[in-house]
């Protein structure tokens, strides 16, 4: 008899769910967007209700396309959009729309902090520098602003957490208050060396400690859910990890030194650095990767807020482009003797700048900048940002890296995959599928029931790779270029 698993990404943009069989392959995808809301202050929120019913409908609509006996599902692996933040009652009704990873409304509420001498104990005990960024501004924003949510708090109903967090209550019934140990790294509560809710930085961003979830392994049991009623007997969660410690562990890098880039709305570069801390001296974070098989692993870490989005800011608002799927094309007709760049900094540049008020530019045009140079501008920004990243890795860690391992679906671009070879300058390694972040979680829970040998299921995967084809007298050239635009708009 057939045994699925069920792995449900809850990113950024929208809702997917993907169907995999007892040999761990690909079956079937569904999706479901869901809107972004965002006002003239620039605060990017989603509603936690559209998100939750969205869950259940795109798991409906994955089994009944597929066309499986819904009998044959053996369990769900969940991953999430991070450091969005959400607070709810015990009954499960939002307080507040979920206040998603790129919004630094916290910004003012961080500063203050860091004022008052708290960063270096901060960045000590969580591996992350103190930035609105993270969950902790995000709450401590709610708690001061929501009214709702301080009486929930008085009254000791109060539940705040990552879209992880929310996605377990609500599918359990509210039996299951839980997150994983990658989610709770990344909210800038969580002390990373005795792996516990830290009571004084609670204190601090004032975000009452009882309200926070039990810290469970990413492997462990949160549960088990019939999607509201939608199958016939409810199956176990076995698998949450953040989406991209799902791509890390679905990449198969689960030994010290191995990368992966995850290209999404913004990008996640990440290294696994085994079981012991490695606190960056070069603007990374220090996360925990999981807690799978009762082990713990570390990760450096470094985020980008804007790659795979200024794909959309070309589409959407300079309306250059029509789909994604033209910018290669584009990029290939640009003039080399172009030398413009693009600084995303839409939101300010995240790791290894850190500097939430640097301004976008375009800079470097000349009459020779049309569109075709625009667009592969915006491609080349993003292997510029996360070779950035690679070269901080390198510079924090006693051991080099040997090769990159990316996805997402900006790596169907042949054009940006190659010129990121060039950029990193070691292999980059593309899998046949872009679903790593569900497949991860979907992975630790199958592994976890039994379902999956852990061996074999990555040994199999065959990987596109790229290698490194420009001069280093040519890269150093665009290398050089990028690094000069950057320091036109980071802050003195």
């Amino acid at each position: 008899m057939s045994k699925y698993i069920i792995g449900i990404d809850q990113s950024t943009q929208g809702t997917k769910a993907v169907l995999f069989d007892e040999k761990g392959s690909l079956l079937k995808r569904e999706d479901l967007p869901h809107r972004q809301i965002v006002d003239s202050r620039g605060y990017v929120e989603h509603d936690p209700e559209e998100i939750y019913r969205n869950v259940i409908q795109v798991v409906k609509n994955l089994v009944e396309a597929s066309g499986i006996d819904k009998n044959q599902i053996e369990g769900v692996g969940i991953s999430n959009q991070r450091e969005t933040s959400i607070a709810w009652t015990r009954d499960g009704k939002p307080l507040y729309n979920a206040i998603v990873w790129q919004c630094k409304r916290a910004e003012d509420i961080c500063d203050d902090i860091m004022s008052k001498g708290y960063g270096q104990m901060i960045k000590e005990r969580t591996g992350i520098n103190l930035s609105p960024y993270f969950p902790a501004g995000k709450l401590s924003w709610i708690m001061k602003n929501v009214d709702a949510a301080k009486k929930a708090a008085k009254d000791k109903k109060l539940c705040c957490g990552t879209v992880d967090a929310f996605l377990v209550y609500r599918l359990t019934g509210g039996r299951e208050f839980r997150t994983d140990y990658s989610n709770a790294s990344r909210t800038q509560l969580f002390n990373i060396g005795n792996l516990k809710w830290d009571e004084q930085i609670c204190k601090v961003f004032e975000v009452p400690i009882e309200a926070l979830p039990e810290v469970t392994d990413s492997d462990g049991y949160f549960g088990e859910t019939d999607f509201e009623g939608f199958l016939p007997h409810p199956v176990p969660i076995r698998g949450v990890l953040g989406d991209s410690h799902g791509a890390l562990f679905g990449q198969g890098c689960l030994s010290e030194g191995m990368v992966k880039a995850t290209y999404g709305t913004g990008s996640s570069v990440m290294m696994n650095i085994g079981d012991k801390q490695v606190l960056s001296s070069h603007g990374l974070v220090t996360s925990l990767a999981w807690k799978i098989g009762g082990k713990v692993d570390y990760v450096l870490e470094g985020n980008i807020n804007y790659t795979g989005a200024v794909i959309t800011w070309l589409k959407d608002d300079l309306q250059l482009i029509n789909s994604a799927a033209e910018t290669e094309a584009l990029a290939r007709e640009a003039d080399p003797e172009d030398h413009s760049y693009i600084v995303p900094a839409f939101s300010g540049l995240g790791a290894p700048y850190w500097d939430g008020k640097a301004e976008a530019v375009i800079c470097g045009m000349t009459r020779t900048t049309k569109k075709a140079e625009i667009v592969r501008d915006a491609l080349d920004c993003i292997a510029y940002q996360i070779a950035d990243i690679v070269g901080a890795m390198n510079d924090d860690v006693s051991f080099s890296i040997k090769e990159l391992r990316v996805d997402g679906g900006p790596t169907k671009n042949a054009y940006l995959m190659q010129f990121q070879t060039d950029m990193v300058r070691v292999p980059v390694l593309v899998p046949p599928a872009e679903e790593l972040s569900a497949m991860g979680a979907a992975y630790a829970a199958g592994i976890a029931l039994g379902i999956y040998d852990k061996n074999k299921l990555f040994s199999g995967i065959k990987r596109t790779e790229y290698n490194v084809k420009m001069s280093e007298k040519e890269y150093e050239g665009h290398y050089n270029g990028w690094k000069a635009a950057v320091r036109k708009v980071l802050q003195p």
